[in-house]
């Protein structure tokens, strides 16, 4: 607890600095880590991924892309301290109406696909934008660093929306499907699953990826309204997310096709801004090769 107060204490107070200064603090940072912080992974992710750009075209998506890394961490820390006025006026939501819609139909579960992309903290402030129709609630995985986890657990329910823990994703979700409540509940669903949680892969960026299907297992059950997030940045620290609709009845799809979109639609946002997307982890480590080596069998 002690150290934990330490942290959010000097945090605090660094967030306390106006945007323009905590952005001079970014682009210097932006100097060490773009050449020390997983360049290496970087790299290679970006070359997989894109084998038709040029070295040239690949070196400009990693400068552009260290320089949003950097910017995403001091928009964090600011959050300790935006007052909500400027949090609504830097994130701000549109087609919302379309979950409202559902809503008013008598809908009352509206999943929000999301991913890494631009600055994703910053969704949980949708909470203030579907009150008083709707309560809102984000799935979320454990930090291993307890002083961190604990940080990040506040700051994203600090806005009024529910954190539910991963493992805990349906049992949570099936209660409150059963309150006198309408949810929209945000799930990051572009991970890479462990092997033993893998069920299904996409082509994706160049790769035949390993992706979770928990968000549609559980939409499909629960008869939720899916909906994807397209995220832009008009400029520095402003960001605006775009309500998609995917599918009102996940259940009538064949299985996996609602992934399957959720995917084709990240695709096209990482193309157009490459960018945004976080490219720092082995994405990619568990290819379909292994998986089938490992079980003697084949996937979907």
């Amino acid at each position: 607890m002690c150290k934990y107060n330490i942290v959010k204490g000097l945090l605090w107070m660094v967030s306390l600095l106006p945007f323009p200064v905590l952005y001079a603090i970014s682009d210097f940072w932006c100097l060490f880590v773009s050449r020390f912080y997983r360049t290496k992974v970087v790299r290679s992710n970006l070359k997989s991924a894109f084998p038709e750009k040029t070295a040239e075209e690949l070196r400009l998506i990693e400068k552009k892309f260290y320089h949003q890394f950097c910017d995403n961490f001091v928009e964090v820390i600011k959050m300790l301290s935006m007052s909500k006025q400027e949090m609504m006026r830097r994130m701000t939501f549109s087609g919302l109406d379309e979950a409202k819609k559902r809503h008013d139909a008598g809908m009352k579960l509206h999943f929000l696909y999301l991913s890494h992309f631009g600055n994703w903290e910053w969704i949980a402030s949708i909470a203030w934008h579907v009150e008083p129709w709707c309560s809102s609630a984000q799935v979320y995985h454990r930090i291993y660093n307890k002083v961190m986890d604990k940080l990040f657990y506040q700051l994203r329910a600090q806005y009024g929306g529910r954190n539910i823990e991963m493992k805990e994703t349906f049992r949570r979700i099936l209660q409150m499907s059963r309150e006198n409540q309408n949810y929209l509940i945000g799930f990051i669903s572009d991970q890479q699953p462990k092997w033993s949680s893998i069920h299904h892969f996409v082509p994706f960026l160049n790769h035949d990826t390993a992706v979770f299907t928990g968000a549609e297992h559980i939409a499909r059950k629960l008869g939720a309204f899916a909906m994807y997030g397209r995220m832009s940045r008009p400029r520095r620290g402003y960001y605006n997310l775009e309500i998609i609709p995917m599918e009102d009845h996940p259940a009538a799809l064949p299985e996996n096709v609602l992934t399957d979109r959720y995917f084709q639609l990240l695709e096209e946002d990482v193309r157009r801004h490459p960018e945004m997307w976080l490219w720092t982890h082995k994405r990619w480590s568990r290819t379909k090769e292994e998986w089938l080596r490992r079980n003697g069998g084949e996937t979907d």
